[in-house]
């Protein structure tokens, strides 16, 4: 079976530039305020008000164009059946690599979208909750593995999209500690009542590639709408070795950092460690199991250097 990668022209997606996309912002006035862009970046990873308004103001008019015309389809559809139900939770699936900037544009699209005409409810979730704890991932030998699909439970996140899209009042979801890199255990993210769902993680477009003679259910039968953020590898690559610096010398320094062995490490070593663990794990992962999803997502956000997205490629309808 054929697949897309880096090399494949994307002939099912119509693409536009940076400026050409920012034409369709419907606003010239600073939706976020600079506190607020300064809390929804990154540890490396800055947003300008520019990056809001000409990538993720349209960016957001198109998902709450879709949004409502999901609302308008059920209640037509309800009408026509003769049968009130009730809407469940519009739901936005964000994929890319380790690295790449998906958690913040989560976040953006979360804020944006809560400013939505119907003012919204807006959950995000991130698919690290549901990894197996390390404890499980020690046993079956899965540690050097941690992000690649065998790691997570996908089972339990199937369960808790299934619940979403029956219409549960309310799901409980697991959480995850970036600093202990573990599952948290008796914690869990409560989502009551949502109107609309970001689901955010690497894997949320990956299919069961083990066996194809019986039918599956994949996560991505429950988005709505999904996103993948794309960047060349030797930017990401560049972005990754750059926040492990920086952890060195903040969340590594907390004695109950998971990677409290690396705080002392010079500029050289934490550059010589970040990249052997890019190499190893990290780049693999991208290039078997994450950039080949690329194809399946409704829009792609190609970034290019500083995170600034560049082109937007939207997929032909």
């Amino acid at each position: 079976m054929a697949t897309l990668n880096k090399s494949v022209p994307l002939s099912a997606y119509t693409q536009f530039s940076r400026a050409e996309w920012a034409k369709l912002s419907q606003s010239t006035t600073e939706i976020l305020s600079a506190l607020e862009r300064e809390k929804l970046g990154g540890i490396d990873e800055t947003i300008s008000a520019d990056e809001v308004n000409d990538i993720y103001l349209p960016l957001s008019q198109l998902l709450y164009m879709h949004m409502t015309h999901s609302v308008n389809l059920h209640e037509n559809v309800s009408n026509f059946l003769q049968k009130k139900t009730k809407k469940v939770p519009f739901v936005i699936g964000v994929a890319g690599s380790v690295s790449v900037g998906k958690s913040t544009t989560a976040r953006l699209i979360q804020a944006l979208a809560s400013r939505w005409p119907n003012s919204p409810k807006v959950d995000l979730i991130t698919t690290d909750g549901f990894l197996y704890p390390n404890a499980v991932l020690e046993e079956r030998g899965l540690m050097k593995r941690k992000g690649f699909p065998e790691s997570y439970d996908i089972g339990r996140l199937i369960r808790f999209l299934y619940e979403l899209k029956s219409g549960y009042a309310y799901i409980e979801a697991p959480m995850y500690s970036h600093l202990t890199y573990d599952i948290l255990e008796d914690t869990v993210q409560k989502i009551i009542e949502p109107d609309v769902v970001i689901v955010e993680g690497i894997n949320v477009l990956q299919v069961n590639k083990k066996d194809r003679r019986i039918p599956q259910v994949f996560v991505s039968d429950f988005f709505d709408y999904s996103i993948y953020v794309d960047a060349e590898e030797e930017d990401i690559r560049s972005w990754y070795i750059e926040r492990f610096k920086l952890l060195r010398n903040t969340a590594f320094q907390q004695s109950e950092s998971f990677f409290h062995r690396y705080r002392h490490l010079s500029d050289t070593q934490a550059y010589d460690i970040a990249k052997d663990i890019w190499t190893t794990i990290n780049a693999i992962n991208l290039e078997k199991n994450i950039r080949p999803t690329r194809h399946r997502a409704d829009l792609i956000l190609k970034k290019g250097a500083g995170h600034r997205v560049e082109a937007v490629h939207l997929k032909k309808m």
